[in-house]
């Protein structure tokens, strides 16, 4: 008998618990910010472009992985319409700034001690890629896999 109970005591529990609504695939999302180099950042003036929203952190293993590929997307398809923003979700400003100098990641880096921006899209866990179409709509939520590919097919839109 307690087990037929169980559906309804969650069913009734549901309404209670807070949700909070992402991104997701065919929205619009606005994205603004100063970038730590001092640069103002409104994906909304980078319609017609092809955008990858990048949510990592220096102390991140598997966004350190993904540098390389990163970098190498946007060394070849920056010229053709291929934008990254980074959301960074490390806390000393400082080591981001050497890091990303070190790297010669050129794209602008969102730095916010509260990961304000991170915390408006629902991101639990890093690293966390998004990409957003020409019209401004997130494309993917997954751009981890194939990156290049998956802006090369957008760019191609």
């Amino acid at each position: 008998m307690k087990m037929k109970l169980l559906p309804l005591v969650l069913a009734a529990l549901l309404p209670l618990v807070p949700f909070t609504r992402t991104a997701c695939a065919d929205d619009k999302i606005e994205v603004k910010f100063t970038a730590v180099d001092g640069r103002e950042v409104d994906l909304a003036k980078l319609k017609g472009k092809v955008v990858l929203i990048d949510f990592w952190a220096t102390w991140c293993g598997p966004c350190v992985g993904e540098v390389p590929h990163v970098l190498e997307a946007y060394k070849k398809f920056h010229d053709k319409g291929f934008e990254i923003i980074g959301i960074s979700l490390d806390r000393d400003k400082n080591l981001l700034t050497s890091f990303i100098r070190e790297r010669g990641m050129a794209w602008p880096q969102s730095f916010e001690s509260s990961n304000a921006l991170a915390d408006k899209f629902g991101i639990s866990s890093i690293p966390a890629m998004w990409l957003v179409d020409k019209e401004g709509k997130v494309a993917t939520k997954n751009a981890r896999e194939n990156l290049a590919g998956q802006v090369e097919k957008l760019l191609g839109k």
